[in-house]
């Protein structure tokens, strides 16, 4: 297990995390999810988590954005199905959609390192690995978060990020595009920055990529990353658990 860090690895004890697979699930109930495993985590009744799922069309702005970065009218949104939700995050404005593999890993960084750089690179790290296992050098650019690629169409992010802290507790996290409908994205400029695209793990391999397959490789390189044991624990598992762990603080 190692931990990555301005290009070096760092050998480190392995540590417990539980990876949750959610499936399809909307970006409410996903984010009081967090909610309460931030508090669960805060209590100590659970280990580190990283929560996966995809969400249905919705198109989030995070706290240091601004929804002049979002395209089209409320009106339009609701016309497309497409749900709009600010969020405590950080970063500005995204769109989520099917064939997106959503990471919400909620972290204790007291146990790893408190440093909200070296947690951002990690993120990086984990998609930038992922993606190597498919042919393709994803890579960081200078000033920006995320996982970029070189396309003919210049650098296009493939993986974005944004985080939240409490207590060093981590929440929100990470988004990686695999055969994500790229459209949802023309209805905002994609993180607030303009002049650089969006794309998938498909359009720049030219085939089908498989999301299971995707999923197992991100984990893979979490674990990685983070010096984790994993263990996969069911939905079920984690409701009982959250039901039956001593109230903590509000998040």
């Amino acid at each position: 297990m190692v931990s990555f860090v301005e290009g070096k690895q760092l050998p480190q004890a392995a540590k417990t995390c539980w990876v949750i697979d959610q499936g399809l699930i909307s970006y409410a109930p996903a984010y009081e999810l967090q909610r309460q495993l931030v508090a669960a985590r805060k209590g100590r009744a659970i280990p580190d988590v990283l929560l996966l799922c995809e969400h249905p069309p919705v198109i989030t702005l995070g706290r240091n954005g601004t929804r002049n970065n979002l395209r089209v009218s409320a009106e339009l949104l609701c016309a497309k199905n497409v749900e709009f939700h600010r969020s405590d995050r950080g970063g500005d404005i995204t769109y989520h959609g099917p064939g997106q593999i959503v990471g919400y890993p909620i972290l204790d960084l007291t146990e790893h390192r408190r440093d909200i750089g070296w947690y951002v690179a990690q993120l990086e790290e984990v998609m930038i690995r992922a993606t190597a296992d498919f042919g393709l050098s994803a890579k960081r650019v200078d000033g920006l978060h995320g996982a970029w690629l070189d396309t003919a169409l210049g650098e296009e992010k493939l993986g974005a990020l944004g985080v939240h802290l409490s207590r060093w507790i981590t929440s929100h996290g990470f988004a990686y595009n695999v055969s994500t409908d790229l459209s949802g994205f023309d209805l905002i400029v994609p993180c607030g920055i303009s002049g650089k695209g969006v794309t998938s793990l498909e359009r720049a391999l030219g085939r089908r990529a498989l999301l299971e397959e995707v999923r197992d490789r991100l984990v893979a390189h979490f674990a990685e990353v983070f010096s984790f044991e994993i263990t996969k624990t069911s939905s079920q598992q984690l409701a009982e658990t959250l039901r039956t762990a001593p109230a903590t603080a509000t998040v």
